[in-house]
């Protein structure tokens, strides 16, 4: 049987090929063919979302949300510079790589760890939208979404033992949504001290591992677990609030200081002073201030005819830098009719002082600050200071030193609370940055006019604009925080040449204190009343001894 049916098989082969081949021949020639519709062809604004879906898989960001910016230049920039970016970056992948890789050398019995093949391949990454943020502080805010699908040629070798193993990774692929903060920015180039990095969602990471040549990520389960352990981590790292900082210059060197306290001077007395007037008197009176501070000099008041002048006035100036200000002391003779006679002048350093330590300085007064001034020459007199340097209550920790007397703490944490608060001195630093959309009827230079406590400051005036930034800090030395006061400022417009119509007000804003006393700084843009459009950029700060 099994003969026969093996033969029987061989022939229904043979037969049934010719006859099948035959059979479609003739079905091909003689049937008649259908006609073929033509597509149909609909505006895309017809079309539902699910049919856009599988027609643009992949939409810009920059088409999607307004907010974002699409940026051809800047891809074509990277296209260009991809060659010299993938050898510089190698380069750092390298160095940086060396060290870490000699911790491990000697260990389970690794005798060696190099690189036999580091390049990122051809293909550069693709911004795919990018939108610019606007913040009232000295920075600026950048978001892009980063794609990144390339062709990595990375081979990294493992010498264990009498063995080699290489590790190779293939088929590389990164989405990115990181946000680069560039802070704080500084007039020297090129113009911001750090780079800040966040990540605003979880990245996607995709990437095959060969090793010797084994596809290891075809393992059942290894896959989800090392995207899963890669999203954990770098999320932990850097996504935000979590940052990344490279510093580009230093902060120390270029930074904007601010006040970190207050230097109490006592002038006492002065002995022997010279003689400058007819009558063999003087009419002494002494200007103080510190090194690195625009603000006018503080002065004493005038003793008549007295070459031993008793003074036992204090003074309070703003400290920034104590490890490299200077306080000048200048003692003149007041002349009713020209210029004042200088009578001698010395410099205290201030990192000469403690904090909270009240210290008496006896100093000689020099001609000028030059050292190799001879000691024969005739003497000039002596004054007498008190100098006592108080810091503010959030910058003590910088400083050693006790602080009893001037703040009270609790188990060592600052004891923050309503009746607190409206106890001690304190600096009150009001900055006022710049105007948007002010606008004159007649004229348009403007400038701002602080007033508090019936004292008026004012900035500069910029001419033919209505957009002015003043960027001008004022200073108020207060004996008690401003709970329930007001600041009022206005901007002005003031016409250069004489006229009826020489000023007018360009409008008006008054901040309630209270929010600053509370938490220490506000930063805000305020609308201007009684103007159209207008909008005053300005930060307080109020800081505690």
């Amino acid at each position: 049987m099994g003969l026969v049916g093996s033969f029987l098989g061989v022939i229904g082969f043979a037969v049934g090929i010719p006859l099948g081949l035959l059979v479609g021949f003739f079905l091909f020639v003689y049937s008649e063919t259908k006609h073929v519709k033509d597509p149909v062809v609909r505006p895309i604004s017809e079309l539902g979302p699910n049919a856009l879906q599988e027609l643009l898989p992949e939409i810009p960001l920059w088409v999607k949300t307004p907010d974002y910016e699409r940026v051809d230049w800047l891809n074509k920039f990277l296209l260009d510079m991809w060659p010299f970016l993938d050898t510089a970056i190698c380069k750092i992948i390298r160095s940086t790589a060396q060290p870490i890789f000699a911790e491990y050398i000697g260990k389970y019995q690794i005798k060696a760890i190099e690189f036999d093949k580091l390049s990122l391949g051809t293909l550069p990454p693709t911004i795919c939208g990018i939108k610019v943020l606007e913040t009232n502080e000295k920075e600026l805010v950048m978001e892009q979404v980063i794609k990144w699908a390339g062709n990595p040629n990375i081979v990294l070798s493992l010498y264990v033992s009498s063995l080699k193993i290489t590790v190779q990774l293939v088929d590389l692929q990164i989405f990115a949504a990181p946000r680069i903060t560039l802070r704080p920015l500084v007039p020297t180039f090129p113009c911001f001290a750090n780079i800040v990095v966040s990540l605003m969602e979880k990245p996607h990471v995709d990437f095959g591992m060969r090793v010797s040549g084994g596809d290891i990520m075809s393992i059942p389960g290894l896959y989800r677990f090392v995207q899963d352990t890669i999203k954990r981590q770098v999320a932990k790292l850097y996504l935000w609030p979590q940052t990344l900082e490279i510093p580009i210059l230093d902060e120390s060197t270029v930074e904007v200081k601010k006040p970190v306290g207050i230097l109490h001077v006592n002038v006492v007395r002065a002995h022997k002073l010279l003689k400058m007037d007819f009558l063999g008197t003087s009419d002494p009176y002494v200007k103080l201030s510190l090194t690195g501070d625009k603000l006018p000099a503080k002065k004493t008041t005038v003793k008549r005819k007295n070459l031993n002048p008793e003074w036992n006035e204090k003074f309070k100036l703003v400290v920034k830098d104590p490890q490299s200000q200077v306080l000048q002391l200048q003692v003149y003779d007041w002349d009713k009719v020209g210029g004042h006679d200088k009578l001698g002048m010395q410099l205290v350093p201030l990192k000469l002082l403690k904090p909270y330590e009240n210290k008496e300085f006896t100093l000689d007064l020099l001609k000028d600050t030059n050292l190799n001034e001879t000691p024969n020459k005739k003497p000039r007199g002596k004054i007498v200071v008190d100098l006592t340097f108080v810091p503010f209550k959030e910058d003590s920790s910088k400083f050693g030193g006790s602080s009893e007397g001037y703040s009270r703490k609790e188990s060592g944490i600052d004891i923050v609370s309503d009746d607190e608060v409206q106890e001690g001195a304190g600096l009150l630093s009001v900055v006022i940055q710049e105007a948007e959309e002010v606008e004159g009827d007649h004229h348009n230079n403007p400038y701002a006019v602080l007033t508090f406590r019936g004292e008026k400051k004012r900035t500069k005036m910029m001419k033919k604009t209505r957009h002015p930034r003043w960027n001008e800090e004022f200073q108020f030395m207060l004996e008690e925080p401003p709970q329930h006061e007001k600041i009022h400022i206005e901007v002005m417009s003031k016409r250069k040449n004489f006229s009826f119509l020489s000023k007018e007000s360009l409008g008006h804003v008054e901040i309630n204190l209270s929010d600053v006393v509370h938490n220490g700084r506000i930063n805000d843009k305020y609308h201007l009343i009684n103007s159209r459009n207008g909008v005053i950029h300005i930060e307080i700060r109020w800081k505690v001894v």
